[in-house]
């Protein structure tokens, strides 16, 4: 009786709650009562489970402590990646910071396929065959696609985009080369570049190389032959931004000695508005040409006249200091460069339109009425701070980039006349120092002319 009443306190003591009240019956002069023992009875299948929970969290925790033991084992080599994209993507961050991406406008597409209907319906009356007509029925299924566009959001914007890219190019294709071009220059038949020489002159600028921005070459207009044997020098003498001053050796011998030249001023100081921007010019028949100071326009200044004309560059609006060529070191204020080959003058630049990629605009000069203009104009795909220069030959424009400090490698070509891009090219240029301040081309001599750093080098090309 007394054990009873003793496990009945610990029970309740406990904490359990349950309490039995039992009556008791005199039995032989004993009080007997019969008491229920069931209630404290061992909970064995409720210990079972919850000793399986046990189990199972402890399995858990074991498994969650060697993952958190191999995350931390892996955290450095994360951390390793996470800094080495950082890094790569930190030269581009100015893309969004400065509202480089802008939001397609299906209205500014509708307006860009206008133009370029008009644009077919003048090609096809000055060339007509099957090549435009083509190109004609893909700008009709194009313009389809756009239509549907306004009424089914099924058809991907940058894709079309694309193809407008495309068709463009092809209609300025079409329009750009000379029909006898290529019976006048055959060599030019011959395909890409296949080879530059070592370098043909190494020489250091009379500037010296306090002085190392500028451009500098033969004069480049194959027809110009009382000028053909003219060399010149522009340099950048203020803070390697700009300059007022081009310097004329009349022979090869005067050149190499440095001596009896002749100065020409082009602006009366080095920020006035005709003033030479960037290492940008190309001095073509008796005419300078170059990025105007300042300014989205280009210049031509008459060597006789003195007389500057100017033409604005499409598209390139305010932001013409926003995309210089790049790569390893960008080469401040080097955004326009102005080019030439066997067809003509170029500039070669970027938009924020085209979103940082190549543009090529043809450019003209109209003798009769003395005006320059922009005539066409080709989009690449290669982002213009990716390449540190590029030239135009035989109406390609080749782009290159740094290996290290003493070569560089042509790496990209786009095709005018046929709008074809070929980003498998290896030809490798041997230089004197790291900075490639310009690269211009001359038909005359098929020579490349690099300034480098202060030093003035020439290469031989070679097509295939």
């Amino acid at each position: 009786m007394l054990f009873l009443l003793a496990l009945l306190a610990s029970a309740v003591l406990q904490g359990d709650c349950q309490v039995q009240h039992v009556s008791g019956q005199m039995k032989n002069g004993s009080c007997a009562c019969e008491v229920n023992t069931n209630m404290w009875f061992f909970p064995a299948k409720k210990y079972e489970a919850t000793l399986q929970q046990v189990e199972s969290c402890e399995d858990s925790l074991t498994r969650l402590q060697e993952q958190v033991h191999l995350s931390n084992q892996r955290l450095p080599e994360f951390r390793t990646v996470v800094d080495d994209i950082t890094a790569r993507l930190e030269p581009y961050r100015y893309l969004n910071d400065k509202g480089i991406h802008t939001a397609l406008s299906l209205r500014l597409l509708g307006e860009e396929l206008n133009q370029l209907e008009t644009d077919i319906n003048t090609m096809s009356l000055q060339v007509n065959n099957a090549e435009t007509t083509k190109i004609s029925k893909e700008v009709y299924k194009l313009r389809r696609d756009v239509d549907k566009m306004q009424v089914v959001n099924s058809i991907n914007m940058k894709s079309v985009k694309e193809k407008l890219r495309y068709l463009k190019n092809s209609v300025e294709s079409c329009l750009s080369i000379p029909r006898d071009f290529k019976g006048q220059q055959s060599f030019c038949l011959n395909g890409l570049m296949s080879n530059i020489s070592a370098p043909v002159i190494t020489k250091l600028s009379p500037y010296g190389k306090t002085f190392s921005v500028g451009s500098w070459g033969q004069q480049a207009q194959m027809d110009s032959e009382n000028l053909k044997n003219i060399l010149w020098i522009q340099p950048l003498l203020n803070n390697q931004m700009s300059g007022n001053i081009l310097r004329i050796y009349q022979s090869y011998e005067d050149f190499m000695a440095s001596e009896n030249h002749k100065d020409l001023i082009i602006a009366p100081s080095n920020t006035h508005a005709n003033t030479v921007e960037g290492p940008s010019a190309v001095l073509y028949g008796e005419a300078l040409y170059y990025h105007c100071y300042d300014s989205a326009d280009i210049c031509r200044y008459d060597l006789n006249s003195k007389a500057v004309a100017r033409v604005e560059l499409p598209g390139l609006g305010k932001d013409y200091r926003k995309f210089p060529y790049c790569y390893f070191d960008c080469r401040t204020f080097s955004d326009v460069d102005v080019e030439v080959d066997e067809t003509g003058l170029w500039v070669i630049y970027a938009t924020i339109r085209s979103h940082g990629n190549l543009v090529i605009s043809k450019l003209s000069w109209d003798s009769e009425a003395e005006t320059l203009n922009i005539t066409k104009m080709w989009e690449t795909r290669l982002f213009k701070k990716s390449a540190t220069n590029a030239f135009m030959k035989c109406g390609v424009l080749y782009a290159t980039r740094a290996l290290d400090d003493f070569h560089e490698e042509v790496f990209y070509a786009f095709d005018t006349a046929t709008g074809k891009e070929d980003n498998t090219l290896a030809l490798p240029m041997e230089k004197i120092s790291k900075g490639v301040a310009s690269l211009s081309y001359n038909p005359v001599n098929r020579q490349l002319y690099m300034f480098n750093d202060g030093y003035l080098l020439t290469y031989q090309t070679t097509l295939f």
